[in-house]
């Protein structure tokens, strides 16, 4: 009687434990969860990507350091502004070509025939 007893027991607990783990992996291949699960892949690919180039980046800025201590320049500043470039022609007041009267800019008017008045 016990035997009996104890393998309808572990039956059910078996049936129970599988009937949850594939409940589960179901929900994982639902288009939506797919869909998160590459979203989050993506996000972390990103961020690994954008610290490699962090670190390619610093690397290049000692190496040029290395460099240009290795061969006596100096670098320019870089929190230095370039001169402030001025426009080759200076603007006039008035617009030179302007446009014919059928293109000129009018005032807006809605014309929505259902707008309430």
């Amino acid at each position: 009687m016990f035997r009996r007893t104890f393998w309808f027991t572990a039956g059910a607990a078996a049936g129970v434990w599988a009937t949850t783990k594939v409940n589960r992996k179901i929900k994982q291949l639902t288009p939506e969860s797919l869909a998160a699960q590459a979203a989050d892949k993506a996000i972390v690919a990103g961020h690994k990507l954008k610290d490699f180039a962090l670190d390619v980046r610093e690397g290049m800025v000692r190496r040029e350091a290395e460099l240009g201590e290795a061969l006596g320049l100096e670098a320019a500043d870089p929190r230095e502004l370039p001169p402030a470039r001025r426009p080759a022609v200076e603007a006039a007041d008035a617009d030179p070509h302007p446009a014919p009267a059928p293109y000129r800019k009018l005032p807006y008017h809605s014309y929505n025939r259902n707008e309430d008045h």
